[in-house]
């Protein structure tokens, strides 16, 4: 392969529900840019003076040649031009307990940074999605009698998993050796990493970016940290946004502390990306483990945020928190931190005329 083409790296954003697509063919290199770009519906051909370079479309997306425009030479990224396109991969997500409200079985409840038994062996015979934070609000407003439910927090039963927006609510007074304390946190022993906090004496909530809850026999599966999270945080902003209309929110940590500022730009991204040479991967991929020899496909979600942090953005802050229409999601510090470590590599590592959109900083969460 000659040298331009190794160097050659190809960022492609695939938006299904438009559908379009937006492709951007990096500078190789000074005086070796491309000079010709071909387009069928399952490849691209890139040929500089160099060499010829073809480029395969993974399977399920196709392109349709005949509609590029906009062709453009962006000073120090390279060329763009926007194109239809068509993504058949499925984006449907696989809930915890596959959707089925009457699940009975043993089920272990893992660490998920180091893989620590937190609770082995427990037999569910319900898990109930719990219904939205002003549910309480909401009876009194369309019941024409007394709230019957006024002053009865909802809490699990010895072999119920409550299900929240990011967070489950179990049982465990049967599982610990002594009396817990109500409104402290739950740490892991092995680890240290805060998993939740109590709720009373018998109900813990645990954050849903720190536990794996699966069948009990099956090993630990291992997940990198960072892709763990931002799947978790993309299907928390698609559930919210569509249940609720819902497409603002706050990330604080269990003190209420703003971190992040997030705005849900839209959830049906394909991101494809093309890497010919390592050198390359620290100044344009966004996806932290391409392969460089193949293209990877990503589904994922493309957010603006704005981070809070060191007294940033005070006053945009205080006046999103007091919107109703923006939601909160309550993670533990130190997740609210790696959060904003991925969206700022996320937005690092975009192609340049990407990063920034109505003065927020733009980034892609992998689902």
């Amino acid at each position: 392969m000659a040298a331009a083409a190794a160097e050659l790296r190809v960022f492609l954003e695939v938006r299904r529900r438009l559908p379009s697509a937006l492709l951007i063919v990096g500078e190789p290199g000074e005086g070796r840019l491309p000079l010709d770009i071909s387009v069928t519906s399952s490849s691209l051909r890139m040929e500089t003076p160099d060499g010829c370079t073809d480029l395969e479309i993974p399977a399920g997306v196709s392109l349709v040649p005949s509609s590029c425009r906009g062709l453009q030479y962006v000073p120090g990224e390279g060329l763009q031009l926007r194109l239809q396109a068509r993504a058949e991969l499925s984006t449907k997500q696989i809930s915890l307990f596959n959707q089925n409200s009457h699940v009975q079985g043993c089920y272990t409840f893992h660490c998920q940074s180091c893989g620590e038994v937190i609770i082995r062996d427990r037999k569910l015979l319900r898990v109930l999605p719990l219904p939205c934070e002003n549910w309480g609000a909401l009876v009194g407003e369309w019941c024409c009698h007394p709230d019957p439910f006024a002053n009865k927090p909802l809490h699990p039963r010895e072999n119920d998993c409550f299900i929240g927006d990011s967070f489950f609510l179990v049982n465990l007074r049967s599982d610990l050796w002594q009396e817990p304390k109500a409104n402290t946190k739950v740490i892991c022993k092995r680890c240290k990493v805060v998993l939740g906090e109590t709720m009373s004496l018998e109900t813990t909530k645990f954050y849903m970016t720190e536990i794996i809850i699966q069948p009990s026999g099956r090993s630990f599966p291992i997940f990198p940290r960072s892709q763990f999270v931002q799947s978790i945080v993309a299907q928390y902003l698609v559930e919210l946004s569509s249940a609720r209309s819902t497409f603002r929110f706050t990330v604080q940590d269990l003190e209420g502390k703003v971190y992040i500022l997030l705005w849900l730009l839209n959830s049906d991204s394909l991101v494809i990306e093309y890497l010919r040479n390592p050198e390359s991967i620290r100044k344009f991929p966004f996806l932290e483990d391409t392969s460089t020899n193949s293209p990877s496909a990503w589904n994922a979600v493309k957010v603006l945020y704005q981070p809070c942090v060191k007294s940033k953005n005070e006053k945009l802050a205080s006046s999103w928190e007091s919107d109703i229409s923006v939601h909160s999601l309550t993670l533990p510090c130190a997740t609210c931190l790696e959060l904003l470590l991925i969206l700022s590599r996320s937005n690092a590592t975009l192609p340049p005329s990407l990063r920034l959109m109505n003065s927020f900083q733009v980034a892609f969460l992998k689902m």
